[in-house]
């Protein structure tokens, strides 16, 4: 379960990675965050004990911190043009 939650806090630098690599724009990571909510509360029923707080507890942090990422790479990464290039 601490590797859960030490994951979780790299979703933001995961996502950069993913933009400066050229395998996902600020377009297909929007498109992707509603399949990011499922997973993530699919991974946190996984992961910890069954009950419910504990899941919330995994899942929000991993959605919000994917929101994060977006914004980051919205703010910092490249852009659809870039990335093809």
């Amino acid at each position: 379960m601490f590797v859960a939650f030490g994951l979780t806090f790299e979703v933001p630098i995961v996502v950069m990675v993913l933009n400066h690599v050229g395998l996902a724009s600020y377009e297909k990571l929007v498109k992707a965050r509603p399949f990011v909510i499922v997973g993530a509360f699919v991974i946190a029923a996984i992961f910890t004990p069954p009950d419910v707080l504990s899941q919330l507890l995994l899942a929000l942090p991993l959605v919000i911190l994917f929101q994060a990422g977006i914004w980051l790479v919205k703010f910092f990464g490249k852009s659809q043009g870039e990335t093809a290039a």
